[in-house]
């Protein structure tokens, strides 16, 4: 494999292929964006956003009237005469007083309003939260599939330079300029490309078939397939930027945010029901000889013992213990910042002499021994030995790379949204 071969395959490394048997392979954001439809843990959290809706219109309702009906004075033992002919007869309703009341009971001190202001606060807090890990999971094992197939191109390819390899040193063979023993030291060899390679195409699936439990997709996995460039960025945005980008996007900080303002709401909602709610009451009867009377009342409890202390007291603590999980929440946040930074300066620092120098070094030292083992200049082994440390450098540098990438996308999680490729 000569130089220029390396250069097209490293450090553009692997512009994926965009199809196999027929199908488009997938972006990362075709994969996100069937994701966040299919999966079913993450539809059955979107269903805890409409039931906390749900919950703003039963926190929003206003007290049921009451209506009451009475009919009293019954007495099954009397009999009376008829009003209309004036016969004797059994009456037991002939001296009953009807009675009806209606009432509704206020709620005073907005307690409504502070009950729908509630509800809606735990529904922000609801979509806050809505958004977990499981997509930091698809994009590592989105990952994971880039790197089973960077693996496996680069298997492929260590093979395909053996081969000719082999073909150069069975020529001499035949020549008479090589050893039956070196050539079968050579022949041997191979089975290490071939592992390499069966190895490589195992990983692949395997990857596949994590993105497809995640997508909870039935597509074969000859049929599925994933692109994006296998690569890294060079330059690195300071670390500032992503502690304050993490700040405005971060779905628990904000929720821990909301969870105060809850709180707060909350306490106001504890100190509105600690007040008097007055029942207004409308009634009507009869009473003989007053054929139809009405009236009003208001019937208003003396809150002497129950005033809601209890709950006021702890929807105060509430506040309290909200706020000191605010401020462990952003602790948290530039915890996971700068780990996710360093990981990622790391694996720079890392791959830039790899790509710069060590990649390079390493081919023209096993070209050299090649070039020299085929004109006798070079022992078997020394040949053998560069040929492995140049796999070892290049598998090096595809791992590093798959660190970057993983690295990245928990930036990505730590901050809340996309901001590394």
């Amino acid at each position: 494999m000569d130089i220029g071969l390396v250069k097209k395959l490293i450090p553009t490394v692997f512009l994926l292929p965009t199809a196999i048997l027929g199908q488009t392979a997938l972006t990362w954001q075709q994969i996100k964006d069937k994701f966040e439809g299919a999966n079913p843990t993450l539809r059955a959290a979107r269903l805890n956003i409409d039931e906390a809706r749900a919950g703003e219109i039963t926190a929003y309702l206003r007290p049921n009237p009451t209506l009451t009906g009475t009919l009293d004075q019954l007495d099954p033992f009397v009999s009376a005469p008829s009003p209309t002919t004036g016969t004797q007869g059994y009456r037991p309703l002939a001296f009953a007083l009807p009675y009806g009341s209606i009432g509704y009971l206020h709620e005073r001190d907005r307690k409504r309003e502070l009950r729908l202001e509630s509800a809606r606060k735990s529904t922000d807090i609801a979509e806050s939260t809505f958004s977990d890990t499981l997509l930091f999971n698809l994009r590592n094992a989105f990952v994971q599939v880039l790197q089973a197939k960077a693996f496996q191109q680069n298997a492929k390819e260590n093979l395909d330079y053996w081969d000719r390899e082999l073909n150069v040193n069975r020529r001499r063979f035949q020549a008479g300029d090589l050893a039956q023993v070196d050539l079968d030291r050579l022949e041997l060899e191979r089975v290490q490309f071939e592992s390499d390679v069966v190895t490589a195409l195992t990983n692949l699936r395997t990857a596949k078939i994590q993105v497809l439990m995640l997508l909870d997709d039935r597509t074969p996995m000859d049929r599925f397939d994933l692109t994006g460039p296998y690569d890294f960025a060079d330059r690195l945005p300071p670390l500032e930027e992503f502690r304050e980008m993490a700040l405005a996007a971060r779905p628990d900080l904000k929720a821990a945010l909301q969870a105060v303002e809850l709180a707060k709401t909350n306490h106001q909602l504890a100190v509105a029901n600690g007040s008097t709610d007055p029942t207004f009451s409308v009634d009507f009867a009869r009473n003989p000889p007053i054929p139809v009377y009405f009236g009003i009342s208001v019937s208003i409890p003396l809150r002497i013992f129950d005033r809601n202390q209890g709950e006021k007291a702890r929807t105060a603590v509430e506040i309290g213990r909200s706020e000191h999980a605010r401020e462990a929440a952003e602790a948290q946040v530039f915890s996971d910042v700068d780990s996710a930074y360093v990981t990622i300066e790391s694996a720079l620092n890392l791959l830039r002499p790899y790509r710069d120098r060590y990649l390079k070094l390493a081919e023209d030292n096993r070209n050299r021994e090649a070039f020299s083992y085929q004109n006798g200049g070079a022992s078997l082994l020394d040949y053998l030995d560069a040929e492995k440390a140049y796999r070892d450098v290049r598998l090096a540098y595809l791992n590093l790379i798959g660190s970057y990438l993983s690295a990245a996308a928990q930036m990505n999680m730590a901050v809340g949204r996309e901001v590394m490729p």
